[in-house]
């Protein structure tokens, strides 16, 4: 099989993972050496995909062949479809080729794992080993570790990536042991710690680096990846949204994840009868996405987002404002006397302009001209606020009225009379392995 074959099946096999922004990575360039590319302090400008999937790296798997069988997985061992593997060094020949043709700024290298986690890990290490230390490759590199590899090869990785990733898939074990069996929520927490302390331990040695610099003295690098992040799939399993936000939390407060990324997922080619047939709404995805936002700047907890009584979000109204609603008696927040934190809360308002505000406010008394001026969605805020010529208690409007007013309006369902669609589910693919076909006859799915 030629490269460009590899290419597409690989390339198109690593379009399901979401986790390849580059934001935070280290500056480099190749000014003053003999080596190629850069990463701008800023991240790299992405292109995307019609589906709204970035591609702006090389994003590509080395091999799609996987001993592991998560029923999720396009890729798994029980998968009719094509297989295909690239050699290290076709990857960096690509890699290489495509930065000189200004096709892309970095790498984003995933795989499945064949033979084992230990041979695989290698094999991914090498290719960021033979791009650094070989070509003198200053791009991005992102690469996908695996939770089952020993320590020192996940150490080694992060000595040559900008960034490491493991993917939790599911917020469950209960769950994730029953679609992936070969995967583990602690062996995977266990390995994210492992990264958390050298990356901690790499920006105390930059640290020093810069101190004694200062000083005259001189000491080694401290080189590691910037950060990490994950990816888990929404609406495989019946978790709720409160499931997915609590493992972000989790995630967050103790590994320092840069990121949590949350991919709805989507129907695969002769899928297992224990997954959905549909994918959930975009929406949802969309949703998760905004209280983890929430959660990450604006101070939120999952507590206050997911009360018990609601434990997935409202898909017609954002968290922000269905928090608001759900605890009228926390408003109107006067803008020119509330701290920083209530201005936070305020629908319509975020973090830039809570900021802005404080600032302002040092001056003069702000008014409703004052935040027009500022850019403020004015026409979300006014239920919610009090400046100096605007009082809303005036408007008595119930959580109910507002609600109503904010949501979308309700849509016409369409009829249709033609012929109801064909599955694309054959009677061969429901039966194809055993484990399937136990799952028919018992009717435990």
């Amino acid at each position: 099989m030629n490269t460009l074959a590899k290419l597409e099946i690989l390339a198109d096999a690593a379009k399901y993972d979401a986790s390849c922004a580059s934001s935070g990575a280290a500056q480099k360039n190749s000014l003053g050496s003999k080596g190629i590319g850069s990463t701008g302090g800023v991240g790299i400008c992405h292109s995307y995909a019609p589906d709204g999937r970035c591609i702006s790296l090389l994003k590509v798997l080395l091999t799609n062949v996987c001993v592991y069988d998560c029923h999720y997985c396009i890729n798994r061992r029980s998968s009719n479809v094509r297989r295909a593997r690239f050699t290290p060094e076709e990857v960096v020949e690509l890699t290489l080729s495509f930065y000189k043709r200004n096709y892309i700024e970095g790498l984003f290298l995933s795989s499945g794992i064949v033979r084992s986690a230990d041979y695989t890990m290698e094999q991914l290490v090498r290719v960021a080993q033979l791009l650094r230390e070989t070509h003198d490759f200053r791009g991005y590199i992102h690469l996908k570790t695996i939770p089952e590899a020993s320590p020192e090869l996940i150490e080694q990785a992060g000595k040559f990536a900008d960034r490491l990733s493991i993917n939790v898939e599911l917020p469950r074990q209960e769950t994730l042991a029953k679609l992936a069996p070969e995967k583990n929520v602690g062996r995977t927490r266990d390995a994210m710690g492992n990264i958390n302390g050298k990356i901690t331990e790499a920006k105390a040695i930059r640290k020093e680096k810069r101190v004694r610099r200062r000083s005259g003295k001189k000491m080694n690098e401290g080189t590691f990846a910037t950060g990490q992040s994950t990816q888990m799939i929404i609406g495989a399993d019946g978790s709720s949204d409160a499931h997915f936000l609590h493992r972000a939390e989790d995630l967050y407060g103790n590994f320092k994840l840069r990121r949590v990324y949350y991919s709805a997922f989507s129907p695969i080619p002769e899928p297992s009868v224990i997954l959905p047939l549909k994918s959930p709404p975009l929406v949802r995805e969309h949703r998760l996405y905004q209280a983890d936002w929430l959660l990450r700047f604006y101070g939120y907890q999952v507590g206050e987002l997911m009360p018990d009584q609601h434990p997935n979000l409202d898909l017609d109204i954002d968290p922000k404002l269905s928090w608001a609603l759900r605890n009228r008696a926390e408003f109107p927040i006067d803008v020119n006397r509330s701290p920083i934190e209530r201005l936070y809360r305020i629908p319509g308002l975020g973090v830039r302009n809570a900021k802005r505000i404080v600032s302002l406010r040092r001056h003069h008394a702000l008014r409703l001209e004052d935040l027009i001026k500022l850019r403020v969605n004015v026409k979300k805020c006014l239920p919610f606020l009090i400046c100096m010529d605007h009082q809303p208690a005036r408007l008595e409007w119930s959580s109910e009225k507002l609600r109503a007013h904010f949501a979308p309006p309700p849509e016409q369902m369409e009829l249709s009379f033609g012929p109801p669609p064909k599955s694309v589910i054959s009677e061969q693919s429901l039966i194809s392995d055993r484990t399937t076909q136990q799952e028919a006859r018992t009717g435990e799915f």
